[in-house]
């Protein structure tokens, strides 16, 4: 090899290295303009929470108004809120919302309220602030909710009742969805640790043992069912919203405490969904809604609540949860196709519709809210796989959520993604979980938050697995 070679050989190697150091400097630079971004408008987001909805549960974006979820207040946005202030480093904010909790909240409602909702909101955002805190009268708070709790669960089968009453403790509702039937194991687990009183996860996993008695041959779940009876009031099997967090929560609650009985449920249970729900194509990886006695999609009408059909080729844009959970499994393959299949859904619209017929390829419910599934998936793949499409995802994901949802006040729901018309509403879970999972998608190289050291409930309030000495958990949850 000639010295005049070598010579431009090192140049050209020289210019290389500059370029790519360039190019990593540009790359890190942007990740921080987008990081401060979120930042700023979560900030400018709740700040647009205090002026217009302060002491109520939701901000109305575009009117500059505010929404209860019941006849009162439940503070459901700021305890909601709360973790993500923490994760941004946002304290003086979190303190704020710490000295409400303690000093203007009480439980002593005359309330009917939704068992499954507050368990993920007001539940897992409480014990996500003792968690960072370890504020005792954070926990006195939180166990009186919890306590106050436990009165839904009083049913022939175990299964909590839909609605209970927060001062009287009178339960009704005898119909409810899987999601609503067993997605408690993990709050409850974790109130039954700090308290080191067993009975709040007993309950939980009552619960879940419940339904698992109920599965089908083919061991799969069905949509509806009587807490009172124990008969399925639906037999559509799915991941969808109304299913969904059943399935994350097995996994979890596993993962957290160790309680092996949960491992063989929901290794059987998982190996069910990939077995008969899967429907895929060159293109696509979709999973549909089957009978869960034969497995068999389905094709005959499902009348829902809303008097919607229902049908086989119908998914929902929570469904887009479901590679986060595949990933955490170890299932990156799976994962992977089918984050492509929902990203292919997002940039059809430039938002995700909440319910897409993957068969007639329309939305039969063109609404998006804010929805965080698909940017949590995002974010747990491009932990898992390192691979910089899922961080251009994201980066994307938030490029379309400026540009059609953003207010003068806050950001808002859209009515329909075909025309990008917007909802004067603000879900709780936009503070809670959306910009939680953009803003550690951009600062993934930080190393600041780990994702590896945490698990996340299902309204992304993050717990450290240090926190949860599994050998310690099975004297306080009561393990065999």
């Amino acid at each position: 090899m000639s010295k005049w070679y070598m010579c431009l050989l090192v140049i050209a190697l020289f210019v290389e290295s500059c370029n790519h150091s360039a190019k990593n400097i540009d790359d890190k630079q942007t990740r921080n303009v987008l990081a401060d971004e979120v930042v700023s408008e979560f900030k400018r987001s709740w700040e647009g929470y205090k002026k217009y909805a302060w002491g109520h549960d939701v901000l109305l974006p575009i009117s500059g108004s505010y929404q209860d979820w019941y006849e009162e207040s439940l503070h459901i946005s700021p305890i909601d809120a709360y973790s993500t202030m923490k994760v941004m480093g946002l304290d003086d904010s979190a303190k704020e919302v710490e000295r409400y909790v303690v000093d203007s909240i009480s439980w002593d409602k005359d309330l009917y309220v939704k068992t499954f909702e507050v368990n993920i909101r007001i539940l897992g955002g409480l014990l996500a602030m003792y968690e960072y805190n370890g504020d005792p009268d954070i926990l006195a708070k939180t166990e009186d909710f919890g306590q106050r709790m436990l009165k839904a669960f009083d049913s022939p089968t175990g299964m909590p009742y839909y609605w209970f009453n927060l001062k009287t403790g009178e339960a009704k509702g005898q119909k409810i969805n899987v999601a609503e039937a067993a997605s408690y194991m993990f709050e409850m687990g974790i109130l039954s640790y700090y308290t080191n009183n067993p009975v709040y996860y007993q309950v939980a996993k009552k619960a879940n043992l419940a339904v698992w008695e109920r599965v089908s041959d083919k061991k799969l779940v069905g949509e509806n069912i009587n807490v009172e009876t124990g008969e399925w009031l639906s037999t559509s099997s799915h991941i969808c919203a109304g299913i969904d967090s059943y399935y994350e929560y097995l996994l979890k609650a596993y993962l957290l405490f160790g309680d092996e009985e949960l491992e063989p449920i929901w290794r059987q249970s998982v190996n069910a969904v990939n077995t008969y729900l899967v429907e895929k194509s060159d293109t696509s990886f979709w999973y549909k809604r089957v009978d869960m006695h034969t497995g068999l999609k389905k094709t005959n009408p499902i009348y829902a609540d809303n008097a919607e059909i229902i049908e086989g080729g119908i998914v929902t844009l929570y469904d887009a949860f479901w590679p986060a959970v595949l990933a955490l499994d170890n299932d990156l393959e799976r994962a992977e196709k089918n984050q492509d299949t929902w990203n292919w859904l997002w940039n059809r619209y430039g938002l995700e519709p909440m319910i897409y017929d993957f068969d007639a390829a329309v939305p039969t419910y063109p609404v998006y809210d804010l929805n965080p599934e698909i940017i949590e998936s995002a974010y747990y793949l491009y932990h898992y796989t390192g691979k910089e499409k899922y961080y251009q995802m994201v980066e994307q994901y938030w490029a379309d959520i400026k540009k059609y949802c953003k207010t003068d006040i806050a950001f808002s729901s859209v009515e329909d993604v075909r025309t990008m018309k917007k909802k004067d509403y603000m879900p709780t879970f936009f503070f809670a979980e959306t910009m939680k999972y953009l803003y550690l998608t951009f600062t993934i190289h930080d190393k600041q938050f780990n994702l590896d050291e945490y698990i996340f409930n299902t309204e992304a309030h993050p717990f450290k697995k240090v926190s949860f000495n599994q050998a310690e958990a099975k004297k306080r949850l009561g393990l065999n």
